[in-house]
């Protein structure tokens, strides 16, 4: 059986989300809404959509999103019961009506691959519904640190909503607590799928919303972003060892290099740390470029 877990927050485009839950084809699902002591209530939506779906919904009278935005997602799955597998939706993001269905006629093949985590095709849409990129599509089996490449090399993008984890790989790692719970999917999925492929279904959509009132949408927030994305990077690169190939790797130290630049924290000890990582990966050359641009940055300001 599967979750679908909904962190409530905002009102605009919440409906547009129930009802394209409430025209699945396939209803072998449950939803769990929480709300993060929202400003606008959706009961009248909970109430106008009880009965054409499996829902359930809770009012949380802290809010803990503007705090801690992934131990929000966390509690709301902990309003689930026993369903093996768990979707986190945006209150403001939409999916095809055969979604679901579409999740269940690969499940056979998901298990026997042993995929923890799978993810559909996307599109970006604006606050009109407009469809504002072209559908991202995946193969069919990937490892989680190719997937990320390839978003790193903006071939490719990924969020929340489009994904399906299991259960267990969620009760192992959890999210890791990022500002704004940027980056913090990027590194669910390296870590709910360890050395298991993602699984792509691409017939099947999630529309990703972009708008001025989420996140991914705003600008304001840009060194609140640019400080996940360092948190990001050096669990990737210096705390943990992933699966990262030898040009992978370096490319993402050099980026952790920009970034640390960019936020003006470029200490002596950070920087022969990241240096030993190029080491360890035979990139001594790339080390001593790593070096003299840091060196540059401090010294020079540039």
């Amino acid at each position: 059986m599967l979750a679908i877990i909904i962190p409530y927050y905002k009102l605009t485009f919440f409906e547009r989300t129930l009802i394209a839950l409430s025209i699945q084809t396939d209803k072998r699902f449950n939803v769990y809404i929480g709300d993060d002591n929202a400003p606008k209530s959706p009961k009248d939506l909970i109430e106008k959509y009880s009965g054409k779906l499996n829902l359930y919904y809770k009012k949380f009278h802290n809010n803990l999103g503007s705090i801690a935005l992934t131990k929000h997602w966390e509690r709301c799955i902990g309003l689930s019961k026993d369903e093996e597998w768990l979707m986190i939706l945006g209150d403001d993001d939409v999916i095809d009506t055969t979604l679901i269905a579409s999740f269940y006629e690969n499940l056979n093949d998901i298990k026997m691959n042993k995929s923890n985590v799978v993810r559909f095709a996307s599109v970006i849409i604006d606050d009109k519904d407009k469809k504002i990129s072209e559908k991202f599509e995946h193969p069919k089996l990937e490892q989680a640190t190719d997937a990320y490449m390839r978003k790193f090399n903006e071939v490719s993008r990924s969020s929340l909503s489009e994904h399906i984890f299991s259960r267990t790989v969620f009760n192992k790692y959890g999210f890791s607590n990022y500002s704004l719970a940027w980056y913090s999917d990027d590194k669910a999925w390296l870590d709910f799928s360890g050395i298991k492929p993602i699984y792509a279904i691409n017939c099947a959509i999630v529309y990703v919303r972009r708008s001025l009132e989420n996140i991914s949408g705003r600008k304001d927030n840009l060194s609140e972003k640019l400080q996940a994305k360092k948190e990001f990077l050096e669990d990737v690169t210096i705390y943990n060892n992933y699966a990262f190939n030898k040009s992978q790797k370096e490319l993402l130290l050099f980026e952790y290099g920009l970034v640390i630049k960019q936020l003006n924290i470029i200490a002596f000890n950070r920087v022969i740390l990241v240096f030993w990582k190029f080491i360890a990966v035979g990139a001594l050359y790339n080390g001593l470029r790593f070096i003299r641009r840091m060196y540059r940055a401090k010294l020079l300001g540039k």
